[in-house]
């Protein structure tokens, strides 16, 4: 796993404290929830893709 480096800001620093967490779950937390939120649409539109060319992708799975 690799490593990300965040400044910790008082803002950051406060928000953990008040939710009783350390700040790497805070940052854990929020970043994979944008990660679903930002995965999301693209999931949708991979399977719209998907299902409107499946004659297409059936036949080059051949």
């Amino acid at each position: 796993m690799k490593h990300l480096t965040v400044p910790l800001d008082p803002d950051l620093l406060d928000l953990a404290d008040a939710r009783g967490v350390d700040v790497q779950e805070l940052l854990s937390d929020a970043l994979r929830r944008y990660v679903e939120a930002e995965g999301a649409p693209v999931r949708d539109e991979a399977l719209r893709l998907a299902r409107r060319h499946a004659v297409l992708l059936r036949r080059l799975g051949e």
